[in-house]
């Protein structure tokens, strides 16, 4: 994985959804790391952060700002595609409120909450980054091909989340960034069902050294951007 030399040494980072398929791949080469004093892997399955509990967030930033080191690394990688209820609609036939709802609360609100309690922990002087998982598919520029409604809008809706709370960021910390990235198809059960497209997934591992080495070399202009992979910006 890149070493992250670009941050500066002996600061916390953060996973939350540190148990998912992607989270879990992120957080290994992190805590392997010696760049950071402190890795913490925050999830809903170990019961240490719920997005869809404001409560639960607040206790969680509250448990990093005891720690004696400053928050150099924010990493939300969560997100819900489908599940036993919910399922990307094909048609606006298929849209439901509630289902809408859902989709809202754990791709976009629930991340919103976690910039909320925790972007105020990060230090004012050094390089800092929250990053936010978010998905090509949300790129109202990019679809050409519809369906999905309520993911592609809970994604651009992040997009759009971030890139705000990133212009606010910057008036008193401007050393740090606010981005939202694109992992591209990673082989989680969160694509698995959808996968026979075209596009080849990655394995996590994969996928995570290459988000890892994006914010190892993020620059100025990226601040409040949406990145793929490569580092590439990617339309709204």
């Amino acid at each position: 994985m890149h070493n992250m030399n670009s941050f500066p040494p002996a600061g916390i980072a953060v996973v939350i959804g540190a148990s998912g398929g992607l989270g879990s791949a992120l957080f290994r080469p992190l805590a392997r790391s010696s760049r950071f004093g402190q890795v913490v892997g925050l999830s809903r399955s170990a019961g240490s952060i719920d997005l869809t509990n404001e409560q639960s967030i607040a206790t969680a930033a509250a448990a990093i700002k005891a720690i004696d080191m400053p928050l150099r690394l924010v990493l939300v990688a969560t997100g819900l595609l489908h599940d036993d209820q919910l399922q990307p609609e094909k048609s606006w036939r298929h849209l439901d409120a509630d289902r809408l709802a859902r989709s809202f609360a754990v791709n976009a609100t629930g991340p919103a909450l976690i910039a909320k309690h925790f972007l105020p922990l990060l230090p004012r002087e050094g390089k800092a980054v929250f990053a936010a998982i978010s998905a090509k598919v949300g790129s109202i520029g990019d679809n050409h091909l519809g369906g999905w409604y309520g993911y592609r809008a809970a994604k651009a809706a992040l997009n759009q989340l971030i890139h705000t709370a990133a212009i606010e960021l910057q008036r008193t910390r401007p050393d740090a960034f606010c981005v939202t990235l694109h992992p591209g198809t990673v082989a989680t059960p969160l694509s698995a069902p959808f996968t026979a497209s075209g596009h080849d997934p990655v394995t996590a591992e994969f996928a995570a050294a290459r988000l890892l080495g994006v914010i190892d070399n993020l620059r100025a202009a990226d601040n409040g951007r949406m990145l793929d992979h490569t580092g590439q910006p990617l339309p709204w």
